[in-house]
């Protein structure tokens, strides 16, 4: 199995500078690469596959020994294959009938990471545990010898190195063979859990697990540094911006940033959590884009060309929170940890999991008040998300004693 470790590089200001140059080398041989795409196919309908750009890579490399020349071959075949599966996902979702989305130029301050494929060809990972002064350090073609800021042990060997810039920050993810990870002991537990605003999460045993909402909790400074990025002026050409203008930029740049780490944080300590407590969870199958998709218009029927109010306002401030939760997100990294833990994760259908008794099994709108739920059949009360983490147990097959939590005994051994 392949398991990722991301850490901090520390550059100086030399190295910092070949770092930006060799993004920016390999930006333009990933958009020239590109043309040659286009321009052959518009001209003669002749596809350009992978294996003849990089077999015109040496005569490349030769003509320009300071450019292009000054990186790794290896690292370069990366960028052209990172091509090539952008064009293989544009086929592929013409074949599947999605919208396909043709391959773009990438700006130079838009293409942040290079990889490269092979430890040990121009690059060499040096572990802080081998080296003499215990610092761990990256070597670079072209770059040099970067210190790296590891702050835990790596597992496995060493396959790919990538650098990968994150605004004025530089960092080192290092993709590692491992192998299959051992299992936590078993707790004999399982559980449902229903997703929500109010709450970010609810178990099927009625605990709550509360919504930081980082985006809400850092508008009013976005707000503020987006007023001082307006109140600047941004000219045309790039060069010609003021400074003031690029200090408040990079303002609203580092807050976006600490809201995603946030958010990202909590959703990795949250997954955490659950995958201590519990062998077999079930969650919901959501289909977030179609959740957070605006209203369409109504037009009046009677006065052509007025339109009748659709709730628009109300619905973005919904789509605001459902994507500030981000539970996408955490489903993604509660499955891939559950796998590593040797738990079980299920999606299921979230359809009227919270309109639906867990006493009798009636399903009605009319039962769920705001967080309150009130069967109109046999006048059970409970509150609205754990009936719906109740539920979304239940239809994964999960075994759940009387009260609605789970079953020690019974829970499904995996």
């Amino acid at each position: 199995m392949v398991k990722a470790f991301k850490f901090r590089l520390r550059p100086n200001r030399s190295q910092r500078r070949m770092l930006a140059a060799c993004l920016s080398d390999h930006c333009d041989l990933y958009n020239a690469a590109l043309e040659e795409r286009r321009t052959a196919w518009s001209a003669s309908r002749v596809p350009v596959r992978y294996t003849q750009q990089s077999a015109q890579l040496k005569a490349i490399r030769h003509d320009d020994s300071g450019g292009q020349g000054r990186w790794s071959f290896s690292s370069q075949q990366a960028t052209l294959r990172r091509l090539n599966r952008a064009f293989e996902a544009f086929f592929r979702r013409i074949r599947g009938g999605q919208e396909p989305g043709y391959p773009r130029f990438r700006s130079r301050h838009r293409f942040d990471s290079v990889t490269w494929p092979k430890d040990g060809d121009g690059c060499k990972w040096i572990d802080g545990d081998s080296a003499s002064d215990g610092i761990s350090r990256v070597r670079l073609q072209g770059v040099g010898t970067v210190r790296v800021h590891r702050h835990r042990s790596i597992e496995g060997i060493v396959k790919t190195i990538t650098v990968k810039r994150e605004g004025p920050k530089w960092f080192l993810v290092l993709a590692c063979e491992t192998d299959a990870p051992g299992e936590q002991p078993k707790t004999g537990r399982a559980t449902g859990i229903d997703m929500g605003v109010t709450h970010f999460a609810t178990t099927a045993d009625g605990e709550h697990i509360a919504n930081i909402a980082p985006l809400k909790t850092n508008e009013g400074r976005l707000a503020r540094a987006q007023r001082d990025l307006a109140r600047y002026p941004k000219n045309r050409k790039r060069e010609d911006r003021s400074t003031r203008h690029w200090q408040a930029a990079r303002k609203v740049a580092k807050l976006h940033r600490k809201i995603a780490a946030q958010r990202r944080d909590y959703a990795h300590k949250t997954a955490n959590a659950l995958i201590e407590r519990f062998d077999v969870i079930a969650v919901e199958k959501l289909n977030i884009t179609g959740m957070t998709k605006a209203p369409a218009p109504r037009p009046d029927p009677e006065r052509p060309g007025v339109w009748l109010p659709n709730g628009a306002n109300a619905k973005a401030g919904l789509n605001k929170r459902i994507l500030d939760a981000a539970w996408g997100q955490f489903i993604d990294i509660l499955t891939v940890k559950a796998a590593w833990a040797g738990r079980e994760v299920i999606a299921v259908d979230p359809r009227n999991t919270s309109r639906t008794c867990t006493e009798c099994g009636h399903c009605d709108p009319d039962n769920r008040d705001r967080e309150d739920f009130h069967c109109t059949a046999c006048g059970y009360n409970d509150h609205a998300d754990r009936v719906g983490a109740v539920n979304i147990a239940s239809r994964a097959g999960l075994v759940l004693d009387g009260d609605g939590r789970p079953s020690t005994s019974e829970a499904p051994q995996l």
